[in-house]
């Protein structure tokens, strides 16, 4: 039996930095908003007090933070010739659960994409021709533009108090920041976090070279800061413990230090943890609410004017399918939407150690380090090179953390003494640069919904089919080359090169940064939003999240998953309550 709940104006589901961002612009405009979240509630300071050293094996290495693959998981297969299997064990991606979601155990990384990102279709087949593009690539243009988001993505930042340095201001180039970044209207709330070593080396090596260095622009906070809606959040103490963690002292930037403050106190908003959304109820082609599931295993219907589902790439496509808003993708015909333009991050690295030079891996922060952008993006020609896309290159110090940080020379034992040894020698000594490349949606990756393997409430998992594409493997070659230049520039005793090859493994951890699948674009034809994130099916439907890229730049999305959802709370406030239907 399924128990009718009082409607609300409007329901969320999920409540990451998207659903938190929503609730906190629609329930300061004054509608009644319901938020639902799969995990259950967690305060940073209460789990990771600042009094004692985070339990690594507990975040790090059994991924408390993130949802059990017994509660929800995916299966996962290469090519359509293979059967997909279940993911028992999470490894190259850490899908959230809690309160908060990914942004509790983020590192902090908070880019904007670049102004050509945001058009790759039309602008490389401008620069280029259309021949150039490999004929089974689905890339698209978002529908929005850089211009567009800034202002999105300014408020974003001050939210957040990010920490960095300008270098595009209001279109003049700014000495010490990025000179390739999209111009912005004003200064970065903080300023840069204090570099330590191993970034401070790859900063002078790639000056040696020509490059552009500059601060990674960071959620981890250089300064204690009061945002706009009156939050204080504390500076970062470089304990090293971001990336799998909350932060104890209020110094990384997540929707409980920054948000959840001022959301506790509205009357109009509630947060209902421990509530899995089995499905998005339509009639007419409106929606009509969400049908979800308590930790009682009870069964709820929520009926609401607007819903809003921001739940994680995988989650917001599932609920798509086995709601049946939408057409599917098939990779046969090529034909519908759902599903269609999945894409990852395609990443490599160079490990290197000094004999001489004490790196001291334990100071670092989630968002700590020096950033080279000089062949990220399509600044540079592509042409001669034979493929599109391009990525970052960085020396992270995000973490000396012992149970998984002991990088050995080459040549040494994976076990026993010889290793120990080497382990003890090498461990302030190292460091591993890392190489963040594009990911470019083709026609074999998709997602849609497993014949054989259920869910343990009889539905059907998500299926994922993905390899890495040609044009990305040639891509992250060529700007491995070049962090591998940066490399030897540093002068190291030893030096590994891990070039990213296909097939792609789920086993290795990779990144959190699964994107696309449920598309936006201008064409309905080609996508599952419009430039609004409003569904192209159900005008009070928007979907909200990574999940609307139609491929991955070599970025951390989380910057732009917030600009986008604080684009849409604007023209859901704005415009569509005004008048409510499609607005585009």
């Amino acid at each position: 039996m399924t128990l009718r709940l009082k409607p609300v104006d409007a329901v969320i589901i999920g409540f990451g930095w998207s659903g938190a961002l929503l609730a906190e612009a629609l329930s300061s405009a004054g509608l009644s908003v319901v938020a639902l979240e799969r995990g259950r509630w967690r305060d940073t300071a209460e789990n990771f007090p600042p009094s004692r050293a985070p339990d690594e094996l507990r975040y790090a290495v059994r991924h408390d933070l993130v949802v059990k693959p017994a509660e929800n998981t995916i299966t996962f297969r290469n090519s359509v010739a293979q059967m997909a299997l279940p993911i028992r064990a999470w490894g190259s991606f850490l899908p959230a659960s809690g309160a908060g979601g990914g942004g509790v155990h983020w590192n902090g990384q908070t880019w904007r994409f670049r102004p050509s990102d945001f058009t790759l279709k039309s602008d490389t087949i401008a620069r280029y021709g259309k021949r150039f593009l490999p004929p089974d690539l689905s890339i698209e243009d978002w529908g929005v533009t850089y211009d567009q988001l800034e202002p999105y993505y300014d408020r974003f930042e001050y939210i957040c108090g990010i920490s960095g340095k300008s270098g595009n201001l209001r279109g003049r180039i700014e000495a010490g920041g990025n000179p390739f970044e999209g111009p912005r209207a004003r200064e970065y709330p903080t300023p840069p976090m204090t570099m330590p070593y191993a970034p401070t080396l790859f900063a002078e090596a790639s000056r040696e070279l020509g490059y552009h260095p500059f601060p990674q622009p960071s959620a981890n906070l250089s300064q204690a800061y009061t945002n706009p809606l009156g939050v204080t959040l504390g500076a970062c103490t470089y304990c090293g413990f971001c990336e799998r963690f909350g932060c104890g002292n209020y110094a990384k930037a997540s929707p409980q230090t920054t948000l959840m403050p001022v959301l506790r106190r509205r009357k109009n908003f509630s947060l209902r943890t421990e509530c899995t959304a089995l499905a998005i109820d339509h009639e007419g082609g409106k929606a009509r609410g969400v049908t979800y599931t308590d930790a009682s295993g009870e069964v709820f219907f929520q009926p609401a004017e607007i819903v809003l589902c921001c739940a994680y790439t995988f989650e917001n496509i599932r609920l798509l399918l086995l709601s049946g808003i939408g057409a599917p993708y098939d990779p046969q015909t090529g034909r519908g939407v759902v599903g269609r333009n999945y894409a990852y991050q395609t990443t490599s690295s160079v490990a290197l150690g000094f004999d001489g030079k004490l790196l001291n891996p334990f100071i670092g922060a989630g968002a700590l380090g020096t950033v080279v952008d000089d062949w990220n993006g399509d600044h540079y020609d592509h042409g001669p090179l034979g493929f599109i896309g391009g990525a970052y290159l960085a020396a992270l110090a995000t973490n000396g953390r012992p149970i998984l940080n002991h990088p050995v020379p080459p040549g040494v034992p994976r076990w026993g003494a010889s290793w120990k040894r080497a382990v003890a020698k090498s461990y302030l000594r190292t460091t591993r640069l890392l190489a963040q490349g594009s990911s470019l949606s083709h026609r074999g990756a998709y997602c849609d919904l497993d014949p054989n393997y259920r869910d343990r409430f009889g539905r059907p998992l998500l299926r994922l089919t993905f390899d890495f594409h040609p044009n990305d493997l040639k891509m992250s070659h060529f700007v491995t080359g070049k962090l591998a230049a940066i490399a030897r520039a540093m002068r190291p005793d030893w030096m590994t090169i891990a070039n990213r090859e296909a097939p792609y493994s789920v086993v290795p951890y990779q990144s959190t940064h699964n994107v696309g699948g449920a598309a936006m674009g201008a064409d309905r034809g080609s996508s599952v939003v419009n430039p609004y994130l409003q569904s192209w099916d159900l005008a009070n439907l928007f979907v909200i999240g990574a999940s609307a890229f139609p491929q991955n730049p070599g970025y951390n999305p989380t910057g732009t998953v917030a600009a986008l959802a604080l684009h849409a709370s604007d023209a859901i406030t704005q415009r569509y309550l005004r008048a409510p239907g499609p607005l585009a």
